[in-house]
C-alpha cells in the first residue's frame, strides 16, 4: 500500500486493457445499458501501440459483438484467398496438401488484418457509445475491498525516481474504482499474475504454456506480392531444437506481414530464439520473396498456447479475467483475438445482469460456467491435445496424431488420447548448458536479417530512463552465481529486445538489465530457469509504440 493520499473515482465497471477482449467489454456493457459508466485503462501511449499479431483475423467475435462492422468502416480489408502449408528444410521445402486438413485450419473466410488498427477501430466504437478511454495509464496496484474483493485499480503513477523514491514531479496516481473489474492485460500481466495467485485460480488446472512470437513488416516487390495469400511454415530452422513455425502473410499495400513462433518449452539454453526467426528469413524460397523490399516494423510479444486445460478460473471476487489474461488461444490455427472478444462480450453480459440485480463485488460464476462450456470452449476443447502431442513426440508426431485428433474431435465430438497434459512449466523445461551443444548463428547481414538493438529502433520503444527498472529481481545473485554458471545466462538470448546481458568474465561477470530496450513480451518472466525475473508495468505510455501491428 502507498503512503500516500490518492484520489479517487467511482465508475460501474473499470476495465485495464485497450486490446480486443478489453474494448469487446466495453462496447458490449453500453450497448446492453447506455447509462452505465465504464472506463477503459491503457498503459500504452494509444490504442494500438502495444498491440502486436500476426494476424489473420476469425471475424466471428466481431460479427457477435457489431454485426454492421463492415458497414462502420472496421479495417478489415485483406480477405484471405489462398492458404499454403509448408515443411521447410535448408535447401527447400515440401508443400502439404490441404484437403487432408482439419476443416478448422481453413482460412477463407478470414481476414489479414493489422490488430493494433483493429482496436483503434474498436476504441472508436466504445467512445461512441459513451465509454470512457484512457490511454498512457499503467494500472501499478490492485485496490481490494474489506472482504478481500477486487474492488479497483491504481493508474496514472508517475515521477518515481531510479530507487523507487518520489521526485520533485512524483503523482501518486488515482484510484479507479469499479462494481466489477475486468482484467485484459494480454498474456502474463502483472494484476492477472496476482490475482490468479491470490485466489489460487489455476487449482486443478494444467500448467500454462507459452510460446514466443516475433513479428516483422516488410514493403515487398509489388511483382511478388500476392494480396490475401497466408503461408505458415515448420521445420527449419528450429528442427529438433524447439516446437513453433513462421507465417507470411501478405496484407494490402504492397505489405508482407512476416514472423516467427518459438514455443518456450525448448531444454537447449543455447538456443536464441530471435536469431531463430532472422535465420528463417535466409530459406531461399522466403529470402526470394523479400529480396528487394524493406523491413519497416519489428516487434515481439509471448503468446499463451496452454489452451483448453491450462485456463485458470477466470472469475474471481470482485471482477474476471479476459482474452489472453486467460489463455485463449487456438495453437494449431494461431488464434486468439476471436476467443479474446468473445470473452469480452460473456463477460460484459454477465455484469450487466449482475448489475441489473444489485449485486457487486461477487465472483461471476456464469461467466465462468460459459467460458468453459460456450464458444471458446467448443473452439479449444478439440483442439487440446495438438501442443501436448508436438511437446512430447515432435513436428511428425504432431501432424500426424494431432491432425487424426481434431478431426475425430470434429466428426465425434470426442478425442481417443482424452485430455493431455502439458508437464513442467517452460522454466522447469530448461536444461542445463552441460547437457547441450552450443548453435553457431550466422552473422546478421543487415539485408535479409538484423541485430537485436537495430530491430528494437523499428519498434519505437521507449522509456524514461530515470524511473525504476521495471523488470525486478527476487534474487540479484541468481542471474550470475546460478542461471550464468548452469545455464549459459539464456536471459541474454531468450529475451528478443536485447534487454540482458553479462558483461565480463569469471569472477568479474556482472548481469545488466537494459529496461530501456523492453518491448513488454514478458518471456523473462515465463523463461527464467530460476523464476527470478518478475515483469511489472512502467510508467504510462513508456515501451514500445507499433504503428500498425
Amino acid at each position: 500500500m502507498s503512503e500516500f493520499e490518492r484520489e479517487a473515482m467511482e465508475y460501474d465497471v473499470v476495465i485495464v486493457g485497450a486490446g480486443p477482449a478489453g474494448l469487446s467489454a466495453a462496447i458490449r456493457i453500453k450497448q446492453l445499458d447506455a447509462d452505465l459508466n465504464v472506463v477503459v485503462l491503457e498503459k500504452g501511449s494509444e490504442v494500438g501501440a502495444h498491440i502486436l499479431s500476426g494476424a489473420v483475423l476469425d471475424p466471428c467475435g466481431l460479427d457477435a459483438l457489431i454485426p454492421d462492422w463492415k458497414k462502420r468502416g472496421a479495417p478489415l480489408n485483406t480477405p484471405v484467398a489462398k492458404d499454403n502449408f509448408y515443411v521447410l528444410g535448408q535447401a527447400g521445402q515440401i508443400r502439404i496438401p490441404n484437403w487432408p486438413m482439419p476443416p478448422l485450419m481453413n482460412n477463407h473466410g478470414n481476414y489479414i488484418v493489422s490488430m493494433g488498427n483493429v482496436c483503434r477501430w474498436m476504441a472508436e466504437q466504445a467512445e461512441e457509445l459513451g465509454v470512457e478511454v484512457f490511454p498512457g495509464m499503467s494500472c501499478s496496484e490492485l485496490v481490494y475491498g474489506e472482504n478481500g474483493e477486487v474492488k479497483g485499480v491504481v493508474a496514472g503513477e508517475f515521477g518515481k525516481n531510479a530507487d523507487g523514491t518520489p521526485s520533485e514531479a512524483y503523482e501518486p496516481g488515482m484510484e479507479l474504482l469499479g462494481k466489477y473489474v475486468l482484467i485484459s492485460e494480454g498474456v502474463r500481466g502483472s494484476l492477472a499474475k496476482e490475482i490468479i495467485a491470490r485466489y489460487d485460480l489455476s487449482k486443478g488446472r494444467d500448467e500454462q504454456k507459452f510460446g514466443l512470437g516475433m513479428k516483422e513488416i516488410w514493403e515487398i516487390d509489388p511483382a511478388k506480392h500476392r494480396e490475401g495469400t497466408v503461408t505458415h511454415t515448420m521445420g527449419w530452422p528450429l528442427g529438433g531444437n524447439a516446437g513453433g513455425g513462421g507465417f507470411i502473410y501478405h496484407a494490402e499495400n504492397n505489405q508482407v506481414f512476416i514472423g516467427a513462433v518459438v514455443h518456450l518449452n525448448y531444454r537447449n539454453p543455447h538456443l536464441f530464439p530471435y536469431m531463430e526467426f532472422q535465420r528463417m528469413k535466409h530459406h531461399p524460397m522466403i529470402a526470394d520473396l523479400l529480396k528487394g523490399g524493406k523491413r519497416v516494423a519489428y516487434g515481439a510479444r509471448a503468446i499463451s498456447e496452454g489452451g483448453y486445460q491450462s485456463m485458470p478460473k477466470a472469475a474471481f471476487p470482485g471482477g474476471a479475467l479476459l482474452g489472453c489474461s486467460v489463455g485463449l488461444v487456438n495453437v494449431p490455427r494461431i488464434k486468439g483475438n476471436h476467443n479474446a472478444m468473445l470473452s469480452g462480450k460473456a463477460a460484459a453480459e454477465h455484469v450487466v445482469d449482475a448489475l441489473r440485480e444489485g449485486r457487486s463485488g461477487d465472483v461471476l460464476e456464469g461467466y465462468e460456467k460459459e467460458l468453459r462450456t460456450g464458444a471458446v470452449a467448443k473452439d479449444l476443447k478439440r483442439v487440446r491435445n495438438v501442443k501436448p502431442l508436438w511437446s512430447k513426440w515432435g513436428l511428425g508426431a504432431s501432424l500426424a496424431l494431432g491432425g487424426f485428433d481434431m478431426w475425430t474431435n470434429n466428426l465425434f465430438g470426442f478425442s481417443l488420447f482424452g485430455t493431455l497434459k502439458h508437464g513442467k512449466s517452460d522454466a522447469e523445461s530448461t536444461g542445463k548448458a552441460q547437457d547441450f551443444k552450443s548453435i553457431d548463428y550466422p552473422k546478421p547481414d543487415g539485408v535479409l536479417s538484423f541485430d537485436r538493438l537495430t530491430n528494437v529502433s523499428f519498434s519505437a520503444t521507449n522509456h524514461e530512463e530515470s524511473q525504476p527498472c521495471h523488470l525486478k529481481l527476487t534474487d540479484p545473485d541468481i542471474p550470475v552465481r546460478v542461471n550464468l554458471a548452469e545455464f549459459a545466462g539464456p536471459s541474454a538470448r531468450y529475451c528478443p529486445a536485447g534487454v540482458y546481458e553479462f558483461l565480463g568474465e569469471g569472477a568479474d561477470a556482472k548481469f545488466q538489465i537494459n529496461f530501456q530496450n523492453c518491448v513488454h513480451c514478458k518471456t523473462c518472466d515465463i523463461k527464467d530457469p530460476m523464476g527470478n525475473i518478475t515483469w511489472t508495468v512502467p510508467q504510462g505510455g513508456d515501451g514500445p509504440n507499433y504503428p500498425n501491428m
